[in-house]
């Protein structure tokens, strides 16, 4: 039996890791070294290349080991109302590629990639057209949910993309954060379609769980109330305890498999995506691309701070 005392810790350890990796990620030094030589060092791991071209290769390879996928186009805080319609367009040119090489494949996108920062009319707009696009594909986008200050943007124009009637749209709430489950408990009546996620974003304890015991605990019940409504219900977690919790909670429930899905991250367990895959549960992998990777990878390590091991291992033996 492990001793309190040790396992508080570990969990200060890795609260640690976790807070020196997102700190790190606002240097400009460490951003120049990953920029030049993270993606031949490791990063590639866990990023689908920098180009659509080398995604569309990476998505057809897991739709042929029977993986479902998405894919991003990295990068946000957009502050440029130009650059942000042209994302917007992007996004669209990826919706009609996929569609063109019949990959089991959609997106999902950040809304400060595509204006947000510069008012939520711009990125209804953006994101509108993306939506719009996706629905004339019959393809389906989803919004990501990015840190607590813009949450509540986030489902406001969540909530006017579905009444609007675009149903092909979902979004994600976080464990983490203290207000998720009202969120959810206001979203059901729209039976939507969301992803439920640990959260990945450096926040104060007054907004967020501190604990990652309540963390998970919030997760749980997160889950289980999404499964016992109309909605749909994206299980993104890699923690083999969660995911077997959702199948049990499933299965007790008597809710269908075509009720619920489970996520990954491309690069992350990919055993463990198989084999869920294997026993006939919908596995879809979340594949970003783009030239704009580092935030996104500074998160992933941080996330799980083992990561970090294979990244440093990766460039001491190059």
């Amino acid at each position: 039996m492990e001793r309190p005392g040790r396992a508080e810790g570990v969990r200060s350890t890795v609260g640690a890791s976790r807070k020196l990796i997102l700190a790190a990620a606002q240097s400009p030094r460490v951003q120049s070294f990953v920029g030049k030589h993270g993606m031949r060092l490791g990063a590639a791991r866990f990023v689908a290349g920098e180009t659509l071209d080398e995604c569309v290769s990476v998505l057809r390879r897991l739709n042929d080991q029977g993986l479902h996928a998405n894919t991003t186009i990295l990068g946000e805080d957009v502050a440029d109302a130009g650059e942000a319609r042209a994302v917007a367009s992007e996004y669209e040119s990826v919706l009609q590629r996929l569609h063109d090489e019949e990959l089991r494949a959609n997106v999902a996108l950040k809304l400060t990639h595509v204006g947000l920062d510069l008012g939520e009319e711009i990125a209804y707009e953006n994101v509108r057209r993306v939506a719009e696009k996706a629905a004339e594909l019959g393809n389906f986008i989803r919004i990501d949910m990015e840190y607590s200050a813009v949450v509540d943007a986030t489902l406001g124009i969540y909530r006017r993309l579905r009444e609007a009637g675009l149903s092909n749209v979902g979004t994600v709430l976080q464990s983490y954060l203290n207000r998720a489950e009202d969120d959810l408990e206001a979203l059901l009546p729209l039976q939507p379609n969301l992803r439920f996620v640990k959260g990945a974003y450096l926040e104060s304890p007054e907004v967020a769980y501190p604990e990652k015991s309540d963390v998970d605990a919030a997760y749980v019940r997160l889950i289980e109330r999404s499964l016992r409504d109309q909605g749909y219900t994206a299980v993104a977690t890699h923690d083999e305890r969660l995911i077997e919790h959702a199948i049990a909670f499933a299965q007790g429930e008597g809710i269908g498999r075509d009720r619920f899905e489970f996520q990954m991250l491309y690069g992350v367990r990919p055993k463990l995506q198989l084999d869920l895959a294997e026993r006939g549960f919908k596995v879809l992998v979340a594949t970003p691309f783009g030239p704009q990777w580092f935030p996104y990878l500074m998160r992933r390590l941080a996330e799980r701070p083992a990561n970090l091991g294979f990244f440093l291992k990766s460039a001491v033996r190059r």
